[in-house]
């Protein structure tokens, strides 16, 4: 694994220096761009025909609503199943509903529509850290083409809606890049963020603290290292403790709110009995669908460390990875758990890389035509949970 953190003398890079960094992700972010709102305009079109709101699918159903209304209301809302299972608002970490708040506030949108604009600028500053990331030991080229594959993931019209998983992803790949040009502070404040965020903010915790190790153990350590590292968990700390005291529960009590919800981390047993379940069944292909998803996903985590990718990205992927594929819960909903775990797509974009313009290009043209659709199929049908 490269642990050795990219340096000016060392960073890779096709562009005078006097170019701004905005500028050298132009392309990137054009082609996010550009595959986002080719999405969208098929979920319009789809909406069209079907009589169904883009609007209402993309801010106000699901976990869209949760988060409104924490922005609205705060904590304190649940809703009890008919089971006695208890479904609370505490699941949902608070920094996506501070910013719908704050949005709402400025421009009188309603929070939904607030969650979307979050989600717009949170795509953007997703797609530029993925560059960003990818750049450094890649090179311009990849950046773009990592950044095109992550935008036409098959469900990533994820990415543009009032969800959290563009404002996660956001902060996680620029904690990791600053972990790999050793902006400890900036990395530490970012992990914080990203903690405030998703309880899968452990990850970028986890990446930097690894990176801090190696950088120590190098001898570059150094009181801004030792910052980022105290400065890291401070946000998933802060909101786990506050949740166990609201409930009681003490260091348990947002664990106790996830069971609420039926999740938690059996290593993949439920998960294991789900596509059993599924191949003894008449949805015998979905059940080999779901095996040869799992066996993708491993094996792009095994080009990962072939690669010889950066410690910190191997260990952020590793997590999100291990929690996505290992959590017990609602099963529908581990594609878009895996949408952060972008580096599992730089092996590809390094492939991709290597041929030719208009070969490389027509791959994530493809991807997105197809994901679109899909995209507008999903919200009109079960939708993301």
């Amino acid at each position: 694994m490269k642990d050795t953190p990219v340096t000016p003398e060392n960073d890779v890079t096709d562009a005078p220096a006097r170019f701004p960094r905005l500028r050298r992700a132009a392309p990137a972010l054009a082609a996010f761009a550009a595959v986002r709102l080719l999405g969208l305009a098929v979920l319009a079109g789809w909406g069209a025909v079907a009589g169904s709101s883009p609007h209402t699918l993309l801010s106000a159903r699901w976990d869209s609503l949760w988060y409104a209304r924490i922005a609205a209301e705060g904590y304190g809302y649940e809703v009890v199943l008919p089971s006695g299972a208890v479904h609370s608002n505490l699941a949902f970490f608070p920094l996506l509903p501070w910013l719908e708040r704050l949005v709402a506030a400025v421009s009188g949108l309603s929070y939904g529509s607030a969650g979307l604009v979050v989600s717009v600028v949170a795509g953007l500053a997703a797609a530029w850290g993925i560059f960003a990331v990818a750049d450094l030991f890649l090179g311009r080229r990849a950046g773009v083409l990592a950044v095109a594959l992550w935008a036409a993931l098959p469900v990533a019209v994820v990415q543009s809606m009032a969800y959290s998983e563009a404002l996660f992803t956001a902060l996680a790949a620029w904690a990791l890049y600053g972990v790999l040009r050793g902006h400890w502070i900036t990395a530490g404040l970012l992990a914080a963020g990203a903690g405030l965020t998703r309880p899968v903010g452990a990850a970028v915790v986890a990446a930097l603290w690894v990176g801090a190790a190696l950088a120590w153990r190098r001898g570059e350590g150094s009181w801004r290292t030792a910052a980022g590292v105290l400065l890291a968990p401070l946000g998933a700390a802060a909101y786990v403790l506050w949740v166990g005291h609201r409930t009681g529960g003490g260091l348990l009590g947002y664990l106790d709110v996830q069971a609420g919800w039926g999740n938690g981390f059996d290593g993949g047993w439920a998960f294991a009995r789900f596509i059993g379940e599924r191949l003894a069944s008449s949805a015998f292909l979905a059940g080999v669908g779901l095996i040869a998803g799992v066996l993708l996903v491993l094996w792009l985590y095994r080009s990962c460390v072939r690669q010889g990718q950066p410690a910190a990205p191997l260990v952020y992927c590793g997590i999100v990875v291990a929690l996505a594929l290992c959590a017990s819960g609602y099963f529908g909903s581990k594609p878009r758990l895996l949408l952060p775990a972008f580096p599992l797509l730089l092996p590809v974009a390094a492939a991709l890389g290597r041929w030719g313009t208009r070969r490389a290009a027509a791959v994530p043209a493809v991807l997105a035509v197809c994901s679109a659709v899909y995209g507008a199929f999903w919200l009109n049908g079960s939708g993301p949970p």
